[in-house]
């Protein structure tokens, strides 16, 4: 069976209303991505994208170039942050666009990023900008809207005929299995045979999904969480000897070795019932945050290989619904997260993502 690799996709690429009311007229998060400067000897800032340049994902061009791309290095679809508050949606342009055009022919499905939309970039995070209310009113608005608009869509994913969708922080919800339930009446009355609903396992929160009403769920990465805080010393220690990192820049942000994390993602992992794995091939959020980044500073093409090929080998081995792997992301680019080729990389993780996942095929 063919494994899938879903790549996490932001559409945060275009201008619209709130950015510019919220951080100024024109912003994107190509701001953050210019105006990154390196923090110490080495640290690679800032990532300027190359074959796809500094794009406005509201161009049909350029959503069908990102699927193309996408395509030629065997990631079978993306998964598209969605932004929904209280019947209030951020970033939609690009969808709606894609749903109205059926452009680019290319699977997609949606995680729905539930949490406050803050100030996060200024490092305010305190300051709540669009505040999350949850309701079974809302619970009944939101899933209509899905329903009608993507899960009909003959592009979406789906597992076992069920439209698949993921949701960030369920620990969030005040009653998620009512939630959960509601979507999957509203399901049955339009028609559907069901949905298949996952959660991202993030900041320390790893229930087992069946007790909450999930089908699955996926291992987000990197999940900071799952290191002792000695292992996240011992990380940060080695990090800053070897590369002289300013005592000021040190108080207020931590350092990891990749190599260090993904040896122990991989001496870690085991199988755990209706898991998706996930990898990242890099991750530093310095250009977002003034401080208390986090970031991985020996990240390359080779181990992000080596962490890929462990998750493929390991998810043809079990017995789950599909043959997910996850990647986060193809395009988060102000935290340093990205597939899409840049300046220094090129297309090296790309190359990188095709040979891991045609080494067991």
């Amino acid at each position: 069976m063919k494994i899938k690799p879903i790549a996490i996709h932001l559409p945060q690429f275009h201008p619209f209303h709130e950015n510019d009311t919220f951080w100024g007229k024109g912003f994107t998060e190509w701001t953050n991505v210019a105006k990154a400067r390196p923090l110490f000897k080495g640290h690679y800032q800032p990532h300027i994208p190359s074959d796809l340049g500094f794009y406005d994902l509201r161009l049909e061009e350029t959503r069908i170039d990102q699927a193309d791309l996408a395509r030629q290095y065997g990631i079978h679809g993306f998964c598209y942050y969605h932004y929904w508050f209280n019947g209030k949606r951020l970033m939609h342009r690009p969808f709606d666009d894609m749903l109205k055009t059926k452009t680019p022919e290319f699977p997609f499905m949606l995680c729905w990023a539930n949490e406050n939309w803050t100030r996060r970039w200024d490092g305010l995070d305190s300051e709540i900008l669009m505040k999350q209310d949850y309701s079974p009113e809302d619970d009944k608005n939101h899933i209509r809207f899905l329903l009608s608009n993507f899960f009909t869509d003959e592009r979406y994913i789906r597992v076992d005929c069920k439209p698949f969708i993921l949701i960030y922080r369920p620990a969030l919800f005040p009653d998620i299995k009512r939630t959960l339930e509601t979507w999957r009446e509203e399901a049955h009355a339009f028609g559907l045979g069901g949905l298949h609903i996952g959660y991202m396992q993030s900041f320390g929160f790893r229930e087992d999904p069946k007790t909450l009403g999930f089908d699955c769920c996926v291992d987000f990465q990197p999940d900071f969480s799952l290191l002792s805080p000695r292992t996240k010393l011992t990380f940060k220690q080695k990090a800053l000897f070897k590369l002289g990192f300013r005592k000021q820049a040190s108080d207020i942000n931590r350092v990891y070795s990749y190599n260090d994390y993904v040896d122990q993602m991989i001496r870690l992992d085991k199988p755990v019932p209706d898991t998706y794995r996930m990898v990242t091939p890099m991750w530093d959020n310095s250009p977002r945050k003034k401080t208390g980044a986090s970031l991985f500073h020996d990240s390359t093409p080779a181990k992000y290989e080596s962490w890929l090929k462990h998750a493929v080998s390991v998810t043809l081995e079990e017995k789950l619904s599909e043959n997910f792997v996850f990647i986060n992301a193809w395009n988060e680019w102000a935290e340093g997260n990205h597939l899409e080729p840049c300046l220094r990389w090129q297309r090296q993780y790309l190359e990188a993502t095709k040979r891991a996942i045609d080494s067991v095929e």
